[in-house]
């Protein structure tokens, strides 16, 4: 008998939506709250379930839950490739790049003085990012020398390792949206666009969604996002591995589309307002097919 496990610490509107639709099918299944899991390395504490649903606000818990839960062989959704992946901007940059997916040209430095010589060669303006964040959270537009020196200088000082690592990358001029779309396996689930006056258009930081039509360049480059963050061939006819993930879009001047990020727990309230989709619906029926193929 099939059992879905949903590991999640807050039950947001997504996952409200998702127990909803566990409940709508049928399914069998149990909320674990990832705050309260302890467990020893190949050992089973939780009990069987046929495929884990992994929801965790945390990238830290659901990076370890999912090498744990595989390391069981259960299978998890997303898998511990694509959260280990994504969970890491430049290992996403990394994989896109490897399989030979458009890109903003990205450069990555490890001191100040080095970083500071990449986006004097990159021209102004850059973007700079941290390797692990989301919702648009300590990006930085860098407009000019002396505004590229001050957040060196403060992220030198704030240390650790989310600034020890200077990621930049080419300032793509949007037309004020992107595109925002949701890939579950292989099958683009819906595409919005996210618009903002602000050159950040993430719904957390207040970009509104309008309907996208899911063309098949848009198909084509969110799906090899997906299999190319899950260790997998951006070619048709491979399979992708195990993953349910968000893949943001910009679109240039001249109208060519660039893989911004991969996101491994995507939110969907905000898409929700703009597509007819049942995403919370094809969440759920992504997760059973796994868990039957597993059983």
């Amino acid at each position: 008998m099939l059992k879905i496990g949903l590991f999640c610490s807050r039950v947001r509107v997504e996952e409200k939506l998702i127990l909803a639709a566990l409940e709508k099918r049928g399914v069998d299944y149990e909320r674990i709250d990832s705050r309260r899991v302890t467990f020893a390395p190949g050992r089973n504490s939780l009990g069987e379930y046929s495929a884990v649903l992994v929801r965790c606000l945390s990238h830290t818990r659901a990076f370890y839950l999912s090498r744990w839960l595989e390391g069981m062989g259960v299978p998890v959704v997303s898998s511990h490739q694509t959260i280990a992946t994504c969970g890491d901007k430049l290992l996403t940059s990394t994989a896109l790049q490897e399989a030979g997916l458009p890109m903003p040209h990205t450069e990555v430095a490890f001191t100040p003085e080095a970083a500071l010589d990449v986006i004097e060669r990159m021209g102004y303006p850059v973007v700079l990012k941290p390797l692990v964040g989301s919702w648009g959270r300590l990006l930085s537009r860098v407009n000019d020398r002396d505004a590229a020196e001050a957040l060196l200088e403060h992220k030198t000082t704030l240390g650790g390792y989310a600034h020890s690592v200077f990621y930049i990358q080419e300032y793509v001029d949007k037309p004020g949206r992107d595109i925002r779309s949701l890939v579950a396996g292989d099958k683009v689930v819906y595409a919005v666009y996210r618009s903002s006056e602000h050159w950040i258009t993430n719904t957390a930081r207040g970009g509104e969604t309008q309907p996208c039509p899911i063309n098949p360049e848009i198909a084509e480059l969110s799906v090899g996002a997906a299999r190319a963050v899950a260790g997998g061939k951006a070619t048709p006819g491979s399979r992708t591995t195990r993953s349910i993930v968000a893949v943001d879009l910009l679109e240039t001047a001249d109208g060519q589309l660039l893989i911004n990020e991969v996101n491994h727990t995507p939110e969907f309230h905000g898409a929700m307002l703009a597509t007819e989709a049942d995403v919370a619906g094809e969440i759920v029926d992504y997760v059973t097919t796994i868990a039957k193929e597993n059983s």
